[in-house]
């Protein structure tokens, strides 16, 4: 049996019981009867004492900071006050452990602890939006990217405020165990397995003004799913809505904060990657049905975006070995 993905909370007074919340639900609940990996879930703290955080709550530690030279992956919870000092001990941790070549993600303003620790110096990194003019005063020598939902410089992920983690957590997921595995995930906890587009579109006008539009664009990105293996352009989707392609691809970003076209192929890659996972149907195929027209096309936008090939991602995350019959019914992805 393979060993459980070990992930380490590190927990100190000050940090956020949301974002705590958040890595338990991903990392720390069981769902191996549902298909998901083995996770091995610990907080990690200086010492053993009780962790306070604000609203009464308390973290109880189950492990000292001596656990992260095993951890497979690090995540540090963001602040209440993000101006926070993190005690001595967990800053060096954390930099030991980045230099060990683990995995290091923090939530929110858990930005703030990794610059300061130094470790952000001449990265790029992000943050909640309204903390981005802080987090660029505060530690200068930071990259502070305004417009990601969450991003990665060097092996440390960093998250925008409040729910990208959640979108964090589960790319880490489906980054080290697969896009079916995120998926079971997030099913479980009733959310979207990943969103597209950046933190901007919560900033001003999340959505349109007219209710018309707002749920005329949902229709269209429906359609648009159940339609992946044919040919879409943004102006037969224009049409569709009854809008001008300029229009369209107005109150489309304005809504998804993704431009159409970078919304279909976000969705054609995790098509590609349910066929992957799922089927042994052939390159060509997979990439018929999941829109890209040829495997030659398929193959470029999977080295561009997820930095490997369609065949070294089904061997790496491939949950059956049985050829592709599931083919058949009313799966769009699947015709």
């Amino acid at each position: 049996m393979k060993p459980a993905y070990r992930v380490a909370l590190v927990a100190f007074p000050g940090i956020r019981a949301f974002d705590v919340s958040v890595i338990t639900e991903v990392w720390g609940t069981d769902r191996t009867d549902r298909g998901a990996p083995a996770f091995d879930l610990r907080r990690v703290a200086t010492d053993s004492a009780s962790v306070p955080m604000r609203g009464g709550l308390a973290l109880a530690p189950d492990r000292t900071l001596a656990w992260l030279s095993r951890a497979d992956l690090i995540l540090v919870p963001g602040l209440d006050d993000h101006l926070t000092p993190a005690p001595a001990p967990v800053l060096d941790a954390l930099r030991r452990a980045h230099a060990r070549g683990t995995t290091l993600a923090a939530l929110c303003g858990g930005a703030f602890t990794l610059a300061q620790a130094g470790l952000l110096d001449g990265r790029r990194a992000i943050t909640h939006w309204g903390l981005i003019d802080l987090l660029r005063t505060r530690h200068p020598r930071v990259t502070v990217v305004p417009d990601a939902l969450f991003i990665e410089d060097d092996n440390i992920w960093t998250a925008a405020g409040t729910a990208a983690g959640i979108d964090l957590c589960l790319h880490l997921v489906r980054r080290s165990h697969g896009a079916e595995a995120a998926a079971t995930i997030a099913r479980s906890m009733v959310t979207a397995p990943f969103r597209t587009g950046t933190q901007a579109q919560f900033i001003e006008h999340p959505t349109p003004r007219a209710d018309r539009d707002a749920d005329t664009l949902a229709a269209v990105r429906d359609h648009a799913l159940r339609h992946l293996h044919e040919p879409l352009t943004v102006a037969a989707l224009a049409a569709r809505a009854g809008m001008s392609p300029r229009s369209f691809a107005r109150h489309f970003t304005a809504e998804t904060g993704a431009t159409p076209l970078r919304w279909l192929l976000d969705q054609r890659i995790a098509a590609a990657q349910k066929l992957l996972e799922r089927t042994d149907l052939p390159m060509p195929e997979v990439a018929r049905r999941a829109g890209f027209g040829s495997e030659v096309t398929m193959r470029q936008h999977f080295a561009s975006r997820l930095a490997t090939s369609p065949r070294a991602y089904r061997t790496a995350f491939s949950t059956r070995s049985a050829t592709g019959s599931a083919a058949g019914g009313s799966n769009p992805i699947a015709r």
